[in-house]
């Protein structure tokens, strides 16, 4: 493209840097996963490549996402997170709440205040304080009742969808420190998203065990 910059700006080659350091490091994992099934079923091989390709889909848009896309499509996946996690609490029935897979596992109430604590906590990493009426410390014990839970998730997600949507451009690319690696605003918000994504596909497992549907399912 005769119209191209011949060369990047030292901004736009440590975004490029993170996103291929994302990239490697999820493929690596794939290739863990992979591995790790030493002789998959037919049906197995069959979803781990529709997972794969996925993934890849996903992985080559963040590569080569501008700023703004990617804030703005992480704003969309947490409204997608959001209105998932919110079907689930409102779904599973209020005795279900104390239900625990084992002994030392997260219960239902406990996954999705965790989730809810995440959601003020993590933002801190990108410049977003913890509301000061929210205390997260000990929130994960702090009640089992589901009505109570089911609204401080959705606080939560309007907490942190803000936080996302107020970055700039610039933003995007400011260093910071996550869990003590460095790493950069826009890394932070990847990192988001696919906490929400572990404990979403947690939450999902514990519907079904205790014969809850996911809404979107029905």
């Amino acid at each position: 493209n005769p119209s191209a910059k011949p060369f990047r700006t030292g901004r736009e080659n440590r975004a490029v840097g993170w996103r291929r350091s994302l990239l490697v490091s999820h493929s690596a994992n794939v290739l863990k996963n992979a591995r790790a099934a030493a002789t998959p079923s037919a049906e197995q091989e069959k979803h781990m490549r529709k997972a794969t390709t996925s993934l890849l889909t996903i992985l080559t848009a963040t590569l080569f996402a501008a700023p703004a896309e990617l804030r703005d499509g992480t704003v969309a996946r947490l409204a997608s997170l959001e209105k998932k996690f919110v079907g689930l609490a409102e779904a599973i029935p209020q005795e279900k709440y104390a239900w625990r897979p084992a002994d030392g596992v997260r219960s239902v109430s406990e996954v999705l205040l965790h989730v809810t604590s995440a959601n003020y906590r993590i933002p801190r990493t990108i410049g977003a304080d913890v509301p000061g009426d929210v205390k997260t410390d000990g929130m994960e014990k702090s009640t089992m009742d589901k009505a109570t839970i089911t609204a401080m998730v959705k606080q939560s997600f309007a907490h942190i969808s803000s936080a996302v949507a107020k970055l700039s451009d610039a933003d995007i690319d400011k260093a910071v420190k996550l869990f003590g690696r460095d790493n950069t605003y826009g890394g932070a918000i990847i990192f988001m998203t696919e906490h929400l994504s572990e404990h979403l596909g947690q939450t999902i497992a514990y519907a079904r065990v205790n014969g809850v549907v996911p809404p979107w399912n029905q």
